[in-house]
């Protein structure tokens, strides 16, 4: 657990209490003792000296736990999975830390993962440009060996729902890793018969929507994830502009 004891170091605020902070004690053999924890069907209860801004280890916290929860979904923890999120926190974090988080996911992928409540949490407490990057990142997980299983599916489909994921952010998402002859389309959210102006007008609210200043709060790592996003976002405009031949 030496990661663990490095995200309380990094800062955690709301994932002390509910359902995460429930889980991660148990995952990890200890709970914490400055949050009153009660796991309610509605969401949870935390003291008044929960925080409620999203943190750089609330983040974190999330990240590995659902990750744990995709990789699990087809009933098989691939190598391609865990090369995926090693890469992944090599990148963001560093090797020394990225090996503390990676053991951390190994004891988190022996447990059973309560989805719904901890995925609900997130979604009252992270904010929605956050969300939407970290939804981004599983679905990373889940298409690292090539292909989505059907379960992966399914599962991806009601993590997006318990986050607030809307329908429109989910098949934009969905389009950057699940290739359609529409997927740039869907990408931009935008219908395949806009017009050339509503077109340019929805590549610049999505440019908005995914920059990666949006999630700098959370790190400079994890801003720099964000910029995988926007550059998927410019292909699919680039490829639209070059199918219909305006610049």
């Amino acid at each position: 657990m030496a990661g663990y004891g490095k995200w309380i170091g990094g800062g955690l605020g709301w994932a002390f209490g509910g359902p995460i902070g429930a889980f991660l004690g148990f995952a990890f053999g200890s709970m914490l003792d400055n949050t009153t924890v009660k796991i309610q069907s509605d969401g949870f209860q935390a003291n008044s000296r929960q925080r409620i801004n999203t943190q750089h280890g609330d983040f974190t916290a999330s990240l590995l736990i659902l990750s744990a929860a995709v990789m699990k979904a087809d009933g098989k923890v691939l190598k391609a999975e865990l090369d995926f999120v090693k890469v992944f926190l090599q990148r963001q974090f560093g090797a020394e830390k990225a090996n503390d988080f990676l053991l951390d996911l190994r004891e988190i992928l022996k447990q059973e993962i309560p989805v719904r409540e901890v995925a609900t949490q997130i979604s009252q407490f992270m904010d929605h440009s956050s969300r939407l990057q970290l939804y981004h990142y599983l679905w990373g997980i889940a298409a690292a060996d090539g292909q989505i299983d059907t379960s992966e599916l399914q599962l991806l489909e009601k993590i997006a729902s318990y986050l607030r994921i809307s329908q429109y952010d989910y098949n934009s998402i969905k389009a950057m890793f699940v290739k359609e002859v529409d997927s740039a389309y869907k990408i931009l959210e935008i219908s395949p018969e806009a017009s050339e102006e509503e077109l340019k007008k929805a590549y610049r609210k999505m440019a908005i929507k995914y920059h990666p200043d949006k999630v700098s709060h959370l790190g400079e790592e994890h801003k720099k994830a964000a910029e995988e996003k926007i550059q998927q976002l410019n292909v699919a405009y680039e490829q639209i502009k070059k199918q219909r031949g305006f610049k």
